[in-house]
């Protein structure tokens, strides 16, 4: 079980203390103050986001402690909407504990988290991705959690395979995978041949080119993912060469046989006019009504993960079907817990934020209101309990996970001093697209420089 003693007790006298002394709470909003997604300020926040504050009871009696936390999550307002309930419900149920909510859509997030870390103003609970936490705990962000006893919620050797340097830095929410959504009813009117489980990369494009044929003009099969380091990261790895980087960051492969190969095949597909344009790929925006990729009608299929789906089931209800990522001989995709909550390291309430962690995959009811909005449940009995009342738009994420755990390859994350290499791929192949940049020196810059951090690395 996790650690509640001495320490814990004294911060709640010291609290009491400090009240009865007439003393205020720590100054600093922790970047919390006037957040769009809650307009709940703190009047007294601690530097990590969270408060303590001890009102008069009126009755002569010492005050009971109260503790504000800051948290930030991203993700679609069905997830806002859930969070923010099971939030009210552990104040509920935890007279005294109120929370400073933050949240917001994924690039947002992340282009947010950064300017929070640096200024260690990062809330005392932040939701973490598989993608990114290498970096963060590299930078000292995040607080240990291996007190944590998980024993009967998490299998031990999901959690040994999250363990960095021996640790634990993120309490995973669900078990979750990557997959491709696409528009069923429209591709079986084109006539299309629809996607089946464990497919290939050449079934993949085979699809884009027959789509390309089927639909009329402006309307494509696949979108253009040439961009996107990840996808390249599947292909190259589903081929059977090894990951771009390796031992924690400490080696880059860029298979010079293998990038060209697939930055060729989309470049041959955009002049075919069998995935959207530069401009208008660029333009998509994942969940937006009018502008997603799916929803908006323009493109057949599109990336999806088991917790993301749900979100766009609702917009296109009873039209969504899935698969998994295309595979190559050495498989496919990825299934495994991808999303944490983390607790900061610069937090003034740890052990507070750590029992709240607890309670988030533990809980019944906060099960019951959580649902599937981060995934399947990481703990099998709140899964089990949600199982026979799941909505449709939670049956196909977990379909998501059952088309891809076959042929599942690990997930790889972003290394240790990698962010920059994977902006430079992005910013690198979107000029690639527009015809500003050769492949080929396209190469040449991103393996230059994923070798010269690799090297730093080690």
């Amino acid at each position: 079980m996790m650690r509640k003693g001495s320490k814990f007790w004294a911060l709640l006298a010291f609290a009491a203390l400090l009240t009865l002394a007439g003393c205020g709470g720590s100054g600093g909003n922790g970047g919390n103050g006037g957040n769009a997604g809650s307009g709940n300020a703190s009047p007294s926040a601690s530097p990590s986001g969270g408060s303590s504050e001890a009102p008069s009871s009126g009755d002569g009696k010492a005050p009971a402690a109260s503790v504000k936390l800051g948290i930030m999550w991203w993700g679609a307002d069905d997830r806002h909407e859930a969070t923010l309930k099971a939030l009210d419900l552990y104040s509920k149920q935890h007279p005294g504990t109120t929370f400073a909510p933050d949240y917001m859509a994924w690039d947002g997030y992340w282009q947010k988290l950064p300017a929070l870390a640096a200024s260690k103003t990062v809330p005392d609970i932040l939701q973490m991705d598989a993608a990114y936490i290498q970096d963060y705990v590299a930078k000292g962000v995040l607080e240990d959690l291996s007190d944590l006893d998980l024993g009967g919620i998490v299998d031990p050797a999901v959690i040994d395979n999250l363990k960095i340097d021996g640790k634990l830095y993120g309490i995973p929410l669900s078990q979750n995978a990557q997959g491709i959504a696409f528009n069923k009813p429209a591709l079986e009117a084109a006539g299309i041949s629809l996607p089946q489980k464990n497919w290939t990369w050449d079934d993949y494009f085979a699809f884009a080119r027959e789509a390309r044929q089927k639909l009329p003009k402006g309307k494509y099969g696949i979108g253009d993912a040439s961009s996107a380091w990840d996808w390249y990261n599947w292909y190259q790895t589903g081929n059977g060469g090894k990951p771009l980087m390796g031992d924690n960051g400490k080696t880059f492969t860029l298979d010079k046989d293998l990038f060209v190969k697939y930055q060729q095949t989309f470049a041959d597909l955009r002049k075919e006019q069998a995935v959207p344009p530069p401009d208008k790929s660029l333009s998509f925006v994942e969940n937006d009504p009018s502008a997603d990729p799916m929803a908006s009608g323009v493109v057949m299929t599109r990336g999806a993960t088991t917790g993301s789906v749900a979100a766009l089931y609702t917009l296109m209800p009873d039209q969504v079907d899935v698969v998994g990522i295309p595979t190559g001989p050495a498989g496919g995709g990825w299934a495994q817990s991808t999303i944490f909550l983390s607790v900061s390291a610069n937090s003034q309430h740890k052990e507070e934020a750590k029992a709240f962690l607890k309670w988030f995959i533990t809980d019944p009811d906060a099960g019951q209101t959580l649902k599937m909005t981060r995934g399947i449940p990481i703990n099998p009995d709140i899964f089990k309990q949600l199982e026979p009342t799941m909505e449709p738009k939670d049956l196909i994420g977990k379909k998501i996970y059952d088309m891809s755990v076959e042929k599942a390859l690990p997930f790889y994350s972003i290394a240790q001093g990698f962010t920059e290499w994977v902006d430079t791929y992005k910013s690198t192949m979107e000029g690639v697209m527009f015809g500003q940049t050769s492949i080929e020196d396209a190469y040449d810059k991103l393996n230059k420089l994923g070798q010269q951090i690799a090297a730093k690395n080690a």
